[in-house]
């Protein structure tokens, strides 16, 4: 089965009529006159996956308008300029000027990144991940240490939630023991924690570890964005519920580019930065509805659900993960750390 780009039937939520060339590694927005200054923006995502241009190729758009022309972003696919293991410290060393990325890439240099990503049993919703980066500051701990590596780190994006393609049905703590899963960041050490036996692919080499069964499973964020690298196509089963509602992506700008723009575009980029965040949350929750339903009635698929106590176990060996990190990293995971028990606390999960 090739994935069916019509039948998404989106509202376009981001605001722009651009469309990147999906052939080109380079896509710059089109009908929009190039600005005073330009970044070029390379992502994580191919340019085949339909995300690539609803969320990624719109939100450079929508800088390039909001800023009246004067900041243009031109998107760059996945490997474009700098395999995507290097994106940091090409941001960092202004080989690129920015980034729209997965933040889980930089945790062995930047531990308090998987706090950025998010935490498996943390955020219920858009509006309690908002609440932690912005209102309880943790955000401006996570700038910080940022910082430090020469890079302006202007906030997530939300890429929905974080779902299971799987070929083993997922329901007890028993059957996690073994289970072969492709992931990353602070999910790996979860899943280690419950008995699976994660390992580390890259994106390009999925489709084709689930086919074969070098692994039982995966998580490229939600199951939408999964749909995006044809995971239904090689999978049986999607794992519910997910796991965080919020797993976020980041956007980051070298410190040199983003210092020689005024205060002005500084803050209007940032403010499309936070709009695109809930904007792309209820995108993406809509699609996964969506394909949740064509995986059951039109694939035959199964959806499984996690025994709550299985749930609440995850959490508690997310939570166990965050005080390991805060152990490492008191000067910028431990803040982070003290910052999400209290949200814990605060909203009833703890």
């Amino acid at each position: 089965m090739t994935l069916n780009k019509q039948s998404l039937s989106r509202r376009n939520l981001l605001t722009a009529g651009a469309a990147a060339g999906v052939g080109s590694v380079l896509a710059a927005p089109a009908a929009i006159a190039q600005g005073k200054t330009t970044w070029r923006m390379q992502t994580h995502w191919p340019t085949g996956n339909w995300y690539y241009e609803d969320v990624f190729v719109n939100f450079a758009n929508r800088v390039t308008e909001a800023t009246g022309g004067e900041l243009t972003i031109e998107p760059v696919q996945n490997d474009g300029i700098v395999p995507t293991s290097e994106v940091l410290n090409a941001v960092r060393r202004g080989l690129l000027e920015s980034a729209f990325i997965y933040p889980s890439y930089w945790m062995g240099r930047i531990p308090v990144a998987g706090h950025l990503n998010g935490n498996i049993g943390t955020f219920g919703s858009h509006e309690e991940m908002h609440m932690f980066m912005y209102e309880m500051g943790a955000l401006d701990i996570i700038r910080e240490a940022y910082a430090e590596q020469g890079i302006y780190q202007a906030g997530p994006v939300s890429y929905a939630g974080l779902a299971l393609y799987s070929n083993r049905p997922l329901v007890t703590k028993e059957d996690f023991a073994g289970w072969r899963v492709r992931s990353t960041g602070t999910a790996a050490m979860v899943f280690e924690k419950m008995g699976a036996s994660p390992v580390s692919i890259p994106g390009g080499e999925l489709y084709q570890a689930l086919q074969t069964g070098v692994v039982e499973g995966a998580h490229w964020g939600s199951i939408s964005t999964g749909w995006g690298m044809n995971f239904q196509e090689v999978t049986k089963y999607i794992v519910q519920p997910d796991l965080v509602s919020q797993l976020n992506g980041e956007v980051m700008v070298g410190m040199e580019p983003w210092n020689a723009i005024g205060d002005d575009l500084k803050a209007t980029f940032n403010e499309v930065v936070r709009a695109t965040s809930a904007d792309a949350s209820a995108h993406f929750l809509h699609q996964d509805l969506v394909r949740k339903d064509e995986f059951v009635n039109e694939l035959g698929g199964e959806i499984t659900n996690l025994e709550p106590a299985v749930v609440e176990e995850l959490r508690a060996k997310s939570m166990e993960v965050v005080d390991e990190f805060a152990e490492r990293d008191p000067n910028y995971s431990g803040r982070v750390a003290e910052l999400l028990h209290e949200f814990m606390r605060l909203t009833g999960k703890a």
